[in-house]
This record gives structure tokens, sequence and C-alpha cells, in this order.
């Protein structure tokens, strides 16, 4: 992997945090050979990760965090996490919403970077049960300085319910609307994505709204980060084959974006491995 001295830190890292899961742990010598970077910028990437909480730096190396399938983090913890694949794949699902669609945007920190680059389709009719999402088009209307809503701008539906650690609204009042309304394209933010488990979250009552999400929605899109891929929640709320595309990054491994294709029937991959520097 000597082409990977030019990688950006968050590739390398991304990179070294596949090894990590696929090995159950690497050794910082092993990692300096195969990135052909220098024994400093291995241990400033492991640092950065053990940050993140993804992984546990242990004496000459590191191994993974096997977090248990209830934790559920909060919305700003999360929300500094992968941040360039987000935004990238957030600019790749704006471009699928149809302007004048009703779409579905469930809640999570990608669906947000989404919901900033719906901004300007116009039209839209939009329904969410993330408060973050809806906060994000109500405040662009209120910036247009004329007292009411800018031309254009999205009719924002957002769903009533029980506030979870991700700031989503779920419960018997977020299923009851959810469930009497049609989409045309449904964004779905996702805890974990496996084939076995298929789609996943640590929240019980979070699956049953984004079970009711995907079963209103004639065609459902999965944007989450290569993280997110093999990653199992408590409970599963939807199959592999109810989804018709999954929007992810280019971090995602070979081994992986093959597997996704024999199940899946649309994968796209945002973003590339760039040139830039050893930090």
């Amino acid at each position: 992997m000597s082409d990977n001295q030019n990688l950006l830190a968050e590739q390398r890292r991304a990179l070294i945090l596949d090894e990590v899961r696929r090995r159950g742990g690497v050794r910082v010598n092993e990692l300096t050979r195969k990135l052909n970077v220098s024994d400093m910028t291995v241990r400033r990437d492991l640092d950065a990760l053990s940050r993140q909480g993804v992984i546990e730096k242990v004496h000459g190396g590191a191994v993974p965090v096997v977090e248990a399938s209830t934790h559920e983090p909060g919305f700003e913890a999360k929300s500094a996490l992968e941040l360039t694949a987000k935004e990238d794949i957030a600019r790749a699902a704006a471009a699928m919403a149809v302007p004048g669609s009703a779409i579905a945007l469930s809640g999570g920190t990608t669906t947000y970077a989404l919901a900033q680059q719906l901004l300007d389709v116009p039209e839209l009719t939009v329904v969410t049960n993330s408060v973050r999402v809806a906060d994000v088009f109500h405040a662009a209307q209120r910036s247009g300085g004329t007292g009411g809503a800018r031309p254009g701008a999205a009719t924002v539906v957002l769903t009533g319910g029980v506030r979870t650690p991700s700031d989503s609204l779920v419960g018997p009042v977020a299923d009851q609307a959810i469930a009497s309304l049609h989409f045309d394209v449904l964004f779905l933010g996702v805890h974990g994505i496996s084939v076995e488990a298929g789609l996943s979250t640590p929240n019980l009552a979070e699956a049953e709204t984004n079970r009711r999400f995907v079963q209103s929605a004639r065609r459902v899109v999965v944007v989450a980060d290569h993280t997110k891929w093999g990653t199992v929640g408590l409970s599963s709320f939807a199959s592999l084959d109810q989804v018709d595309t999954f929007v992810t990054d280019a971090g995602l491994s070979a081994a992986a974006r093959e597997e996704i294709e024999e199940h899946l029937p649309g994968l796209v991959v945002t973003g590339a491995v760039a040139e830039g520097d050893d930090s």
C-alpha cells in the first residue's frame, strides 16, 4: 500500500480503522510499513481515532472499541465524526431530490448535512422527525428578511413524538403521522447496516418510527458513511432488499463494495482518494 503516502489524514485514518476492525487490532510498526508513513504520523492518527471513541490505544498499537448494541451516542458526539464524508454524501444525495417532490428525512447527522444541501431545491415538501433538520429549513426561511417564506422554500412537516439522544422524534405520535403520508423518496440515516441485520438502531422506538418511514416511501435512499457498514444495533427495522440506493463515501473498502453490490441495486460512493500532506 505504498501509494498511500499521500493520503489525506482523514482517508488514512479510515484505512487504519478498517484494518483495526478487520483484524481485531494492529501494531504501530505494521501500520508504518503498510501506509508508508512515519511512526509519529501513525501515532497522531491513533490519537485522533481514540478521541473519536472508535479505537482503544494499547501498548504498541490499537484495538477496536466494541460498543453495546444498545449504545446510542448523542447528536453532538456524532456530528464531530466523518465530517468530510458526510458533506460528500449530502451533496450526492441532494442531486436525487426532484424539485416539487415530497421527500422524507429521518434523524441523524448525515441527514442534517443533507438538509443544508437541499435548501436550493425548489418547492420541496419535507417530512422529518428530526428537530435539527427542521431547524435548518426554518432558519433558511427566516434569513430571507421578508417576513414570510422565500419563493420556492420547502414546506416542512415536523412529526410529533418523544425526543431521542439524536434529537429525533419517535413513538406512537410520530408513527401515526408518518403512516398516513406517502413520500417520493426517503433519505434515511442509520446507526448500522449489514447483510445479516439489514438496517438497525440501538433505540427500539426509533426502529419502529424508521420502519414506518420505509413503508411510506416509494424509494429508499440510505445515507451513511463507511463506518456504519458492518455495525449492528439492537433492533433491525428494514432488510437490504427494501433499500434502493446506498450513498456512502470512499472510505468503504473494496471487499465491502463487492458485498454491497451483491445485495443492493444501487451503490453510490462519493469522494475520492486525493493527494495531500501527512498530517
